[in-house]
C-alpha cells in the first residue's frame, strides 16, 4: 500500500504574472470589480483560460493559471487584442464620464461614507453572509452607476463567513477556508515610501489593535476592508478580522470598534493619502458601525486641526451629518453589549481617548420603560448619533418606529423620526445576459421613463420570452445537477450510487426556488408542513412542480441546521428526490443561474419579521413571479396580477395553527392558480395567460426594485439633507455651538411649558364643510421665548375615545405676550371634509437645525 505525504510549506506566498505590453490592459480590468457585472469584460477572461474561467470566474485566479506561453500568444492576436482595447476603453469611459450625480445633483455631498459589516459584491470577494452583504454590494454598484461619491468601509475576514457542506445524514457542517489578500480582487493602501497604511485603536490593558488597509474598486467606487492579520501582531488581535459573525460579545465588539473607530480613522488615511475628498456625510448600514460617531467627536473635541469643541456641540456636528439605516424589524437582531464591556473599552485611555465614558454611556442606554439598564444597544446609540434614520420597506419604516418608539414616547407612531427607504438591486448583476439582451433589444430601460419601459415591453415576442425562460431553467438545472453531485460526493456517496442525479429536475416543469439564510422566522420547511400533499405537488402526472432550496444556517443556529436537516431528509427520498433539491453552499455564484432559472419565487416568513427582502426582486427582473407573504417589499408593491400572496394568519396567538393555516394556503395557491396557469398552453405550446402575468411584473416592478432607484432616493431624501445640515454647523462650528447651547437651554426649560387654555369660535356642533374654524391658544413658556417653541392646531378624523386619526397640523401665531412668560397664539384652519372632527393644540420645540418636531423628544399638548 502507497501513502501519499503531504508537505507544508514553512512560508507561503503569491506570484503574480507578468503581463507582455500589450496585454497589460488585464491587470487593471481584473482590478476593478467592474468586471462582475459587465459581460464584455467577461468574456475577454474567458478567452484567456476557458477552463479556468468556468472554474472559478475569477480574473485574479485566471491570469495566474495560465501559462507564459499563453500570455504571449495572446499578445500576438489582433483578434483578442482588440476585444481587450474595447473593453479597456469601456472601463476608461465609465470611469471619467459624468452620470446622473454629475448631470442631476446640484451642489450634493462631496463624498459619502457607506459602513457596513459585510458587503456582498462577487463570490470571489467572499465577505458577506446574506442579505444585509448583498444589499451593501448593490447599494455601492448603483452608486457607481450613478456616479455617486460613495465610498464603502468594512472589513476583511480571512475566513469570510464560511463553507457549508451536509454530512451523510443531512446537517450541516461548516469549513473556513483562509483567503490570502493577494489572490483578491484587492490592493494595499501604501503609504509613500511603499510600507503598508495601517491605523491602530487602543485595548484595554494591551497593545494596540493595529490593522492594515485594504482597498476593493467597485467600479467609480473605492471600498476600504481593514485586516487585523499584520506581521507581528498577537494571535488575538489577528484572530478580531478572523470571519464574520463569529466568536462571543468581547470579539464582536472589538469587530465593530474596528469597523466604526478604525474605519473613519482608514478614511482619513486614504484622504491623505489619495487626496479623495473628506467625506461629508456618514451612512451607517445597521448598528454595526456606531462607533464611527464616537470617532468622529473625538475628532471635534480632541484632535480636531481647528478650534476644538466641546462634547456637545462636537455631537451636533456629528449627528447633523449621519445617516442609519435599521434593517432589523426583531429586538433579537440588534447588537446589546454588556455595559461593563463598553466601561473597559471606553475608559478614558480607550478606544476614544477624550470622549466621556458617561457620555458613552448614556448614547447606548436603552433609558426608556422595559430597557435593561445592564446593557449597551447599539442601534439605539445609532438613533441617537445620526438626525436622519430609516427603515428599508415601508412597512419595516411602520415596524421600526413602532419597536424604536420608547425613544421618542410623547409622539405618536407617525411622528417618530424613522422614515423608510425600500431597498433595491442591481440590475446589472443579477439580470441573466439573455435577459438583458432582450430588454435591450426592445429599447427599454427600467431605469428610464417607466411608460416607455411598459411600452416596448409590451412588443415583446412571447415566443421568445417563453424560449429565454425554458434556456434559463435549463441552465439552472445543470448547474443544479453539478452541485448535487459534488454535494452527494462529499456525504461519501460513491459514484455508482449517483446515476438518479442525471434525471434530477426537468428544464420543463414549473420550477420554485427558495433560497436565503435560515433564522426560524423565514421558515424553510413551512413547505413540509404537509408532506404528503407536497408528494402530491411534486410528483403530480399532468402539472408536476420542482423544488430548488438553498441557505445557510449561522453555525451556532442548532435549531437553523435541523430546519436544514429535515428539508434535506424530505429531498434525499427516493420517490421525490428528482423533483425537489437542497444545493449547500449558497452564495453569489449559485444564485446568478438560480433566480433566472425559476418560474416562481417562494418567501414565506411570519410576518412582519422581513425587513424588506430583495430575492424576489432579482427573480422578478429575470421573468418570475413572486408567491409571497405580505411582508417586506412585497406588502408595499403587491398588485394583485404580479404575482400571488401567501394570506397571512399574524392575528393568531398559537404559531403551529399558524403555520398550518399559512401552509395550507400555500398549497392551494400552487394547486389551483399557479401549476394550472403554467401549463395552461395555446396551439402554438405557449402559457399565454403566464407570459402575460410576467409582462405586467416587469412593467410593475422592474422600475421600482432598482438599486439605481433606491440609490436615488438616499441622495435625494437623506444624502443631500444631511450634507446641507452638516455645511450648517460645520462652517466655523458657530452654528453647533449655538444649537448645543439651544438645545440645553429648551430641555432644562421645558418643565414650564404647558399649554392652559384653547378658546374657539366658529362653528357649533354641527358645522358644515367650508365653515371656519379659528382657535386661539394661551401657553406658558417659562423661560422659554417663542421663537423657541412651534404652537400648532392639530386636528382630524376623530375616532374611538376622541383619538385624532391621519392629524394635519398647522401653525399658530404668537399674537399677544403676558406677563410671566405666558402667549396668546391664534389661527385656524376650513373645515374641508364631512364626518367626526376634533382638534386639540400642542407645543414643540422649533429650530431652524432640527430635522423633525420630534428631535427632542419634547412636547407639550393641552
Amino acid at each position: 500500500m502507497h501513502y501519499r505525504v503531504r508537505m507544508r510549506a514553512i512560508r507561503r506566498f503569491t506570484v503574480r504574472p507578468v503581463l507582455p505590453a500589450p496585454i497589460a490592459a488585464l491587470g487593471s480590468l481584473a482590478g476593478n470589480l467592474r468586471w462582475s457585472w459587465h459581460p464584455a469584460t467577461q468574456d475577454v477572461f474567458a478567452e484567456v483560460a476557458p477552463d479556468a474561467w468556468a472554474a472559478t470566474h475569477d480574473p485574479v485566479h485566471v491570469l495566474g493559471s495560465v501559462s507564459r506561453e499563453r500570455l504571449e500568444e495572446l499578445a500576438g492576436d489582433d483578434g483578442f487584442l482588440a476585444r481587450l482595447g474595447q473593453a479597456e476603453a469601456s472601463l476608461e469611459r465609465y470611469l471619467a464620464e459624468d452620470r446622473w450625480y454629475q448631470r442631476q445633483v446640484a451642489d450634493g455631498p462631496r463624498a459619502i461614507a457607506y459602513f457596513s459589516p459585510e458587503f456582498g459584491i462577487t463570490a470571489v470577494l467572499p465577505q458577506y453572509s446574506g442579505g444585509l452583504g448583498i444589499l451593501a454590494g448593490d447599494h455601492l454598484k448603483a452608486a457607481s452607476d450613478l456616479g455617486v461619491p460613495i465610498v464603502g468601509v468594512g472589513l476583511l475576514y480571512r475566513h469570510g463567513y464560511f463553507s457549508q457542506a451536509l454530512s451523510r445524514e443531512g446537517w450541516q457542517q461548516e469549513s473556513y477556508p483562509l483567503l490570502d489578500p493577494d489572490e483578491l480582487p484587492i490592493t494595499a493602501l501604501r503609504e509613500p515610501d511603499g510600507t503598508p497604511a495601517t491605523i491602530s485603536i487602543a485595548q484595554p490593558g494591551d497593545r494596540d489593535l493595529v490593522a492594515r488597509i485594504w482597498v476593493a474598486r467597485v467600479g467609480r467606487v473605492p471600498l476600504l476592508m481593514l485586516d487585523t492579520a499584520v506581521e507581528g501582531a498577537p494571535d488575538h488581535h489577528v484572530a478580531v478580522t478572523d470571519r464574520l459573525y463569529g466568536g462571543n460579545s468581547e470579539h464582536r465588539l472589538r469587530q465593530e470598534l474596528l469597523l466604526g473607530v478604525g474605519g473613519v480613522r482608514a478614511l482619513r488615511a486614504y484622504s491623505r493619502l489619495t487626496g479623495a475628498p473628506v467625506p461629508e456625510v456618514y451612512h451607517t448600514n445597521e448598528g454595526h458601525a456606531g462607533f464611527q460617531g464616537l470617532e468622529r467627536i473625538r475628532e471635534l473635541t480632541v484632535d480636531a486641526a481647528g478650534p476644538r469643541l466641546d462634547i456637545d456641540a462636537a455631537l451636533e456636528v456629528c449627528r447633523a451629518s449621519t445617516v442609519f439605516t435599521t434593517h432589523t424589524p426583531v429586538p433579537a437582531g440588534i447588537d446589546r453589549f454588556p455595559r461593563t464591556l463598553i466601561e473597559q473599552y471606553f475608559a478614558s485611555d480607550g478606544a476614544t481617548p477624550g470622549v466621556p465614558l458617561d457620555r458613552v454611556l448614556a448614547l447606548g442606554a436603552e433609558s426608556y420603560p422595559g430597557g435593561d439598564p445592564g446593557v449597551f444597544n447599539m442601534a439605539v446609540m445609532g438613533f441617537r448619533l445620526a438626525q436622519r434614520a430609516n427603515g428599508v420597506s415601508q412597512l419595516h419604516g411602520h415596524v421600526s418606529r413602532e419597536m424604536f418608539h420608547g425613544l421618542w414616547p410623547a409622539f405618536d407612531e407617525a411622528e417618530v423620526p424613522i422614515t423608510s427607504i425600500t431597498n433595491g438591486v442591481h440590475a446589472p448583476t443579477w439580470v441573466a445576459r439573455e435577459f438583458q439582451q432582450l430588454v435591450a433589444e426592445l429599447g427599454a430601460d427600467p431605469d428610464g421613463d417607466p411608460a416607455e419601459f411598459a411600452q416596448a415591453i409590451d412588443t415583446a415576442p412571447s415566443r421568445r420570452m417563453w424560449e429565454l425562460k425554458r434556456a434559463m431553467r435549463e441552465r439552472l438545472v445543470l448547474d443544479a445537477r453539478d452541485r448535487l453531485r459534488a454535494s452527494w460526493r462529499k456525504r461519501g456517496a460513491a459514484e455508482a450510487e449517483l446515476g438518479w442525479i442525471d434525471d434530477a429536475l426537468d428544464p420543463d416543469v414549473l420550477t420554485i426556488g427558495f433560497a436565503r439564510r435560515v433564522p426560524s422566522y423565514k421558515r424553510l420547511t413551512l413547505m413540509l408542513r404537509d408532506p404528503a400533499r407536497l408528494k402530491r405537488l411534486l410528483l403530480d402526472p399532468e402539472r408536476p412542480i420542482q423544488l430548488v432550496v438553498a441557505g445557510k444556517a449561522h453555525p451556532a443556529d442548532d435549531g437553523g441546521k435541523k430546519l436544514i436537516q429535515d428539508l434535506v431528509r424530505f429531498a434525499d427520498d427516493p420517490e421525490v428526490r428528482h423533483r425537489i433539491v437542497f444545493l449547500p453552499n449558497y452564495d453569489i455564484a449559485m444564485a446568478l443561474p438560480l433566480y433566472p432559472g425559476c418560474d416562481v419565487w417562494l418567501n414565506n416568513p411570519l410576518r412582519p419579521y422581513e425587513a424588506c427582502g430583495t430575492s424576489g426582486m432579482k427573480a422578478a427582473l429575470n421573468g418570475g413571479l413572486n408567491l409571497s407573504i405580505l411582508d417586506g417589499w412585497w406588502d408595499e408593491w403587491f398588485d394583485g396580477d404580479n404575482g400571488w400572496a401567501i394570506p397571512s394568519a399574524d392575528g393568531l396567538d398559537d404559531p403551529d395553527k399558524r403555520d398550518d393555516l399559512e401552509a395550507a394556503a400555500l398549497y392551494d395557491l400552487v394547486e389551483r392558480e399557479i401549476a394550472p396557469r403554467f401549463y395552461d398552453r395555446d396551439a402554438d405550446g405557449l402559457p399565454i395567460r403566464w407570459l402575460e402575468m410576467v409582462r405586467h411584473t416587469l412593467v410593475s416592478l422592474a422600475p421600482k426594485v432598482l438599486a439605481t432607484r433606491m440609490v436615488r432616493d438616499y441622495v435625494t431624501e437623506l444624502y443631500a439633507p444631511a450634507a446641507t445640515s452638516g455645511r450648517a454647523l460645520d462652517d466655523g462650528f458657530a452654528a453647533a455651538i449655538d444649537l448645543a447651547a439651544w438645545k440645553a437651554r429648551v430641555a432644562a426649560g421645558w418643565h414650564a411649558v404647558r399649554v392652559e387654555h384653547v378658546e374657539s369660535s366658529g362653528p357649533g356642533d354641527a358645522a358644515e364643510v367650508g365653515a371656519e374654524l379659528s382657535v386661539r391658544a394661551f401657553v406658558a413658556l417659562g423661560d422659554l421665548r417663542p421663537a423657541d417653541v412651534a404652537v400648532q392646531l392639530v386636528s382630524g378624523r376623530a375616532v374611538g375615545e376622541d383619538e385624532i386619526a391621519d392629524p394635519t397640523y398647522t401653525a399658530l401665531s404668537a399674537v399677544e405676550s403676558y406677563e410671566g412668560g405666558r402667549v396668546c397664539f391664534a389661527g385656524g384652519i376650513t373645515l374641508d371634509r364631512s364626518g367626526a372632527f376634533g382638534y386639540t393644540v400642542r407645543v414643540v420645540p422649533q429650530e431652524e437645525h432640527l430635522a423633525s418636531v420630534a428631535e427632542l423628544g419634547l412636547v407639550a399638548t393641552a
